[in-house]
């Protein structure tokens, strides 16, 4: 498991999965594709957001639960090269950091004390980033 999961990171940061210079939605698109090896990437209509935790919420525990809205598409299971502009996954970020490709819209994430910034990406089928990037407004919390 931690073979594959090794995998899909090297996949998801070799395909461009890393921290964006501007992380806020952008539905409109932008005309000038992102080049990959299988042609340029699809914009998509999806929106995606946080929930739980809220902006300069303090919380305290070991664990943080992470809720995420997911509005003008639909998250898939499946891995595939076969993309949709509205089909993917969520991609995870704490602190710029990959923690989670996820196919749900939510989940438990382990913490100590500190000041974490959240943020996800609807990211396409493949793992790899639509063009323009989907990213969830970023979220600043504290735990105690």
């Amino acid at each position: 498991m931690r073979s594959v999961v090794a995998v899909l990171l090297l996949i998801a940061a070799v395909a461009g999965c890393g921290t964006a210079v501007n992380p806020t939605v952008s539905p409109a698109g932008s005309p000038t594709a992102i080049p990959t090896s299988a042609g340029p990437r699809p914009s998509s209509p999806g929106v995606v957001t946080i929930v739980s935790p809220t902006a300069g919420q303090t919380l305290s525990g070991p664990t943080v639960h992470v809720v995420l809205a997911l509005t003008g598409a639909t998250l898939v299971n499946v891995t595939t090269t076969a993309i949709q502009p509205d089909q993917g996954h969520i991609h995870l970020y704490v602190d710029n950091n990959l923690v989670s490709m996820n196919y749900g819209l939510t989940q438990d994430i382990p913490v100590t004390a500190g000041i974490y910034l959240l943020k996800a990406e609807f990211v396409a089928a493949d793992h790899a980033p639509f063009n323009p990037r989907v990213w969830s407004p970023q979220v600043l919390f504290t735990v105690k």
